[in-house]
């Protein structure tokens, strides 16, 4: 028969070994200003910090904090994401960013609480989400 395996589920938190390792990776350049996209899709939220050029100094995403299948389109993931993005935009001494959200999913407004609650000032918030105007030409009607 063999012995049962006992498989714990935890409450929906992300992996604590993930989230300890990714801020183990924390770039050595000093940063005080960046701009911080988000982008929101119903089944993921990622993040990105990049400096005032356009160069990405740090990422994070739902996935890669080890949330898998439909919780990593929640806001509670987007919240972890924002948080630790926050955390290590400290480390490295960014004071204030602006902000670029693109996408309607559920992690839009809860990655900016996120990053906001580890002390980091934000200049602005611009959305760039795509809108569609009139769309693509329609299909030939059918001919029976």
């Amino acid at each position: 028969m063999g012995k049962k395996r006992i498989i714990k589920k935890t409450g929906g938190e992300a992996d604590k070994g993930l989230k300890s390792r990714s801020l183990a990776r924390i770039p050595k350049k000093k940063l005080d200003a960046g701009i911080l996209h988000i982008e929101a899709t119903y089944n993921n939220t990622k993040v990105l910090l990049t400096d005032k050029k356009g160069d990405s100094v740090m990422w994070s995403s739902s996935g890669a904090l080890g949330f898998k299948g439909a919780k990593k389109g929640t806001p509670f993931a987007a919240a972890k994401v924002g948080e630790l993005l926050g955390e290590k935009a400290s480390m490295i001494g960014v004071k204030d960013v602006d902000v670029v959200i693109k996408g309607v999913g559920g992690g839009r407004e809860s990655a900016l609480r996120g990053f906001i609650t580890k002390g980091i000032q934000v200049s602005s918030i611009k959305d760039t989400t795509p809108v569609p105007h009139n769309g693509p030409r329609p299909k030939k009607t059918r001919r029976v």
